[in-house]
């Protein structure tokens, strides 16, 4: 595993690989994931961004490979989430920093995470520029990306940007380098990761992709603060970001359901073969085997979302609640939606489900189906014209 690497000529990647994590806080990061933290020894020796707490030795032992830790003069602290600033109070000690430079909001963090007033924080904003020797560094502040505090750093004597959460991945690899790794699934991560941290703030991406276009920055590589660095032509993640934050569906269906003793399943299938005889693709997904963020990542080209479950207890089933609310946090536009299901004796749950994905301001077919135990040929044929008809709204709507 190579420890240190040196992205650009006097550039080095100091970060570490986390191969354990496969939780980040709801999104399955079953991959792991990395901490990306740069080096440039320049005349003001820079740190951008550090790493999480338990990595801070890691950061260290790296950065040793270069130089002596104290002798860095600046700290750049592009986003407060623990995840990149957790090992900062201890770094700050050992390097005894000249400035931190951070965003406004990005101080109003560091004082809320640590409390610590006696820092030497230099507040920078958006256009500002800073000299470091032979390289200047020019901010961009991007509130919401995914934090308030979010910002870019611009190396412009390297065309490269240190993009902080924006561009990035969950996937631990010991290549830091997009053209050293599977590109197929490389953008499958990069499209997960922004399905389930990012979706939220498409419009605010919009905005940001315009606001860098009006820049005309060269960008000769795209540096985030997870996963593989874009090296080889590092403006496709750029145009990936345009598209996935347009939300722009093709004609696909995304069929999620759970089920107690496969009634609901029965019913699921029926709507997909009424999907399926529209000429709709379909992707039919089990609570009870598929993680939530995996179904997010399904739902960004799907047009339509039809979600299932039994009821118990008067409600829907407990994985079904929480992933609806998951969903509802993601903020999924452009929708359509139906909700069916299973019941023994009062049938709730077809009717929460149908609340929900209204109040996600999603296009809801009918009241949804509720059958009581399991299907007969009738029901099923009830399950299989809604699949019939959502297919043909689907068609009207999403070009061939």
């Amino acid at each position: 595993m190579r420890a240190v690497v040196e992205i650009k000529n006097g550039v080095h990647w100091v970060g570490a690989v986390d191969w354990d994590i496969k939780d980040f806080h709801g999104y399955s990061t079953y991959k792991g994931t990395t901490y990306n933290s740069y080096l440039i020894p320049d005349d003001k020796i820079t740190l951008f961004d550090t790493v999480k707490k338990p990595f801070k030795n890691d950061l260290l032992h790296n950065i040793y490979k270069v130089i002596e830790p104290s002798k860095i003069d600046y700290l750049v602290i592009n986003h407060v989430e623990p995840d990149h600033s957790g090992s900062i109070p201890e770094m700050v000690e050992i390097i005894k920093p000249e400035k931190i430079f951070c965003s406004a909001r990005g101080k109003k963090a560091l004082l809320d995470h640590y409390h610590r007033e006696d820092w030497p924080y230099e507040v920078v904003s958006s256009g500002q520029e800073v000299s470091i020797g032979k390289r200047t560094i020019s901010f961009l502040e991007t509130r919401m990306l995914h934090w308030p505090d979010s910002m870019f750093s611009y190396i412009k004597e390297d065309a490269l940007l240190i993009s902080s959460d924006a561009f990035g991945q969950h996937w631990a690899t010991t290549e830091r380098f997009n053209d050293e790794v599977d590109s197929p699934e490389l953008m499958k991560h990069a499209l997960k990761y922004f399905a389930n941290i990012l979706l939220p703030y498409a419009g605010l991406v919009q905005k940001l992709l315009a606001d860098v276009q009006k820049m005309n920055l060269k960008i000769d590589m795209i540096a985030p603060d997870h996963g593989l660095i874009w090296r080889q032509n590092p403006l496709q993640i750029v145009e990936a970001y345009s598209k996935w934050s347009k939300q722009e569906s093709r004609r696909k269906a995304l069929l999620v359901y759970d089920t107690m003793w496969h009634s609901t399943e029965m019913m699921a299938k029926a709507i997909a073969d009424g999907l399926i005889e529209s000429g709709i693709s379909v992707r039919i997904m089990n609570l009870a085997c598929e993680h939530r963020s995996e179904i997010i990542t399904e739902l960004m080209d799907s047009k339509a979302v039809i979600v299932g479950s039994s009821t118990l207890n008067n409600g829907m089933l407990p994985r079904m609640a929480d992933m609806l609310c998951y969903m509802k946090g993601l903020k999924p536009m452009n929708k359509f939606a139906a909700s069916f299901g299973s019941y023994g004796w009062s049938g709730e749950a077809v009717k929460q489900i149908g609340k929900s994905l209204e109040e996600m301001k999603m296009k809801v077919f009918g009241p949804g189906i509720s059958l009581q135990f399991v299907p007969d040929h009738e029901g099923l044929k009830k399950c299989v014209d809604l699949g019939r008809e959502i297919g043909g709204a689907i068609k009207e709507s999403v070009p061939a």
